[in-house]
């Protein structure tokens, strides 16, 4: 029996389940009758599958059900049941031609944005799991959620992760992603009369489940915009449908927009996304390394904690100088890839020289390593032994005496170490210093290199 998926989201749902089925069902009998089996259609929240034979329906059925709808509600978090049919039992659906969408043609999600590439870390940890908590229960809790950040640090990736776990486990929600600028360039479009003007509000009503709005900051000081978004806002979350929202500003800032909508924005759950942080800039870049079939093996350390240090105003940035990295070091056969490598390829980005010679936190981290024979990563680690422990707080304390860098900051370069933590290692170095001859001599060579 060849499987006949109505769509693709189907075929990946019940693949999924299939591969929970498989782990605890016997091989031959999983292959005798549930190999070529496929997920036909969703009705409410029973699950219609089709299997080769009725002997395998009656099976299924009165032996294997409990645990397969087990299996079912663990890999879509939902609470499906499966019913199972045999192939003569299938009506064939007539063709009915379908209405051709009036809005929002273009819209799209890309499958690449996804929950297991998005980098999690200390500046996002917050928007990351809401994101994730609303992805499993669409329109339950939430709602609306308003993520916030400077552009370039997230959001469009976690609405679109959003959109992709909800297609992939929910394929009966219909999902539209949607920048602001489309649905004020679909409102310009057809709302030349009330008629119109209902048809668009129409639309929302009867073809979405979950809207994912970026950048609502375009509709500041577009009135009418604002009300005709207002209409659609409203009756999706009045009918328990999902809305998440991402914007440059948090609600408050948004002053050139009506009062109403941005009450109803703060009613939900905001979240920000603050600034990249050392260690997430790292794991970023190797995440990307990763995706793009590389070795990481093959790019020293010092690569990382560089390009992490000097492009991390965005995951934009960061990406740009990696791509520009992958680029130079490709048309000159660089082979492995040092720091002086790297340095050589953004040298237009940067002003080299002046980066060599310039004093700066990862100057200090980079050779109070090299003074101890310490790998970069394990200085700004977790790892707390002896040997990696009092250089650490050394690099703390020379960063703290000769660029007066806060303890917060410093514990963010440091993997995001509490303040406290920070305090408490620098301070330790200033007690030992006024005993400890070795200590002293460590400090002054260090400085002396730092010069």
């Amino acid at each position: 029996m060849e499987k006949q998926y109505r769509t693709i989201e189907l075929g990946q749902l019940w693949d999924r389940i299939l591969e929970g089925i498989k782990v605890d069902f016997d091989p031959k009998l999983f292959d005798s009758i549930l190999n070529d089996s496929y997920l036909d259609k969703i009705n409410g929240t029973k699950l219609i599958v089709v299997v080769n034979s009725s002997v395998a329906a009656r099976v299924l059925k009165e032996k294997y059900l409990d645990f397969i709808n087990s299996v079912v509600r663990s890999k879509t978090q939902s609470d499906y049941s499966v019913e199972f049919v045999e192939k003569s039992e299938v009506t064939e659906t007539p063709v009915v031609e379908e209405k051709q969408q009036t809005f929002f043609k273009n819209s799209y999600i890309n499958p690449q944005l996804n929950f297991d590439n998005f980098v999690v870390g200390v500046c996002n940890r917050e928007a990351s799991q809401a994101a994730l908590v609303v992805a499993a229960n669409p329109g339950r809790t939430f709602n609306p959620l308003f993520i916030y950040s400077d552009s370039g640090l997230g959001k469009t990736h976690l609405l679109q992760a959003i959109g992709n776990y909800i297609k992939e486990n929910n394929p009966n929600r219909r999902v539209l992603y949607l920048p602001a600028e489309d649905f004020f360039d679909e409102y310009v479009r057809f709302v030349k009369g009330d008629k119109e003007s209902e048809d668009l509000v129409q639309y929302f009503k009867t073809s979405v489940d979950v809207l994912l709005i970026d950048d609502i900051q375009f509709f500041e000081k577009r009135t009418k915009t604002n009300e005709k978004f207002f209409t659609v806002f409203s009756n999706m979350i009045q009918s328990g449908k999902q809305v998440v929202i991402a914007s440059d500003k948090s609600p408050n800032e948004l002053r050139d927009m009506e009062q109403r909508l941005i009450t109803r924005f703060s009613a939900g759950l905001t979240v920000n996304i603050k600034s990249l942080d050392f260690e997430t800039s790292k794991q970023i870049l190797r995440t990307k390394i990763t995706m793009l079939g590389l070795d990481i093996n093959n790019i020293d350390n010092e690569v990382i904690d560089f390009y992490a240090s000097k492009f991390s105003r965005s995951v934009r940035n960061l990406e740009g100088a990696l791509n520009r990295l992958i680029f130079i070091s490709t048309m000159n056969n660089a082979g492995r890839i040092t720091l002086d490598v790297a340095m050589e390829a953004v040298k237009d980005e940067l002003d080299i020289e002046t980066e060599k010679q310039t004093l700066s936190e990862q100057k200090i981290i980079n050779v109070v390593a090299d003074y101890y024979s310490l790998p970069v990563h394990q200085l700004t680690g977790k790892q707390r032994t002896n040997q990696v422990a009092m250089p650490r707080h050394i690099a703390m304390y020379l960063i703290r005496d000769l660029l007066d860098v806060s303890y917060t900051k410093i514990g963010q370069t440091f993997g995001g170490k509490d303040h406290s933590t920070v305090m408490s290692g620098v301070e330790k170095v200033e007690k030992q210093l006024k005993t400890d001859s070795s200590l002293q001599k460590a400090i002054e060579e260090l400085k002396d290199r730092l010069k």
